[in-house]
């Protein structure tokens, strides 16, 4: 048993500061002739409900994709809670999945395994995982975890796994590791491009 796309928001983050490219936005740089952002709405929107895209600069371009657009509550790039934090608090699903904006060849299957998963452990949270590593940006979780989140990051908190060890978290293994790769620079994005044309 798995949970209805219709029950599940997803959410784009491409809030980061993009440090490792130089500072660009990095969901505004282009894989297949469309920004990352985009790509990776495309293969989200057949395994959700509704889509929704972080971002903190350049919101009118991300706006383009046709998705709304929610920018972290907090300030200074807080990292990748913050905008799970802005996905609780726009979301109108009982369920939030997310995934970064630069892993653009993410599983098709993503949402659906980490929903049957998170029903069948009744957790709170399902993460993927490949091999020994976890995949914390991919997940699976409960809108009502929504205040426990913001009491952990107005505390200071930051850290992914600190705050899911506070819940019941399940990781689900995923075996193709190539498909979770993340271009972290420009000569990363386009070798990315190059292995998969």
């Amino acid at each position: 048993m798995s949970i209805a796309p219709s029950r599940i928001t997803g959410l784009v983050l491409a809030g980061g500061r993009g440090s490792r490219m130089g500072g660009v936005d990095k969901g505004l740089q282009h894989f297949r002739g469309l920004p990352l952002a985009q790509q990776a709405l495309h293969r989200l929107a057949p395994q959700v409900g509704r889509l929704m895209i972080n971002a903190n600069r350049h919101l009118p371009a991300y706006a383009s994709f046709g998705a709304p657009v929610c920018a972290d509550a907090l300030p200074d790039f807080a990292g990748p809670l913050a905008g799970f934090l802005a996905g609780f608090e726009h979301c109108e699903t009982p369920y939030l999945a997310t995934v970064p904006c630069d892993t653009p060849l993410f599983p098709e299957s993503l949402v659906a395994r980490l929903g049957a998963a998170l029903v069948e452990h009744d957790a709170d949270i399902a993460m993927a995982r490949t091999g020994q590593r976890t995949q914390p940006v991919f997940c699976l979780m409960k809108t009502s975890l929504m205040d426990s989140l913001t009491r952990f990051m107005h505390g200071g908190g930051r850290k992914i796994d600190l705050w899911t060890a506070q819940h019941l978290c399940i990781e689900v293994p995923f075996d193709d590791e190539s498909a979770f790769f993340n271009a972290n620079t420009l000569e990363e994005l386009r070798q990315l491009e190059a292995s998969h044309d």
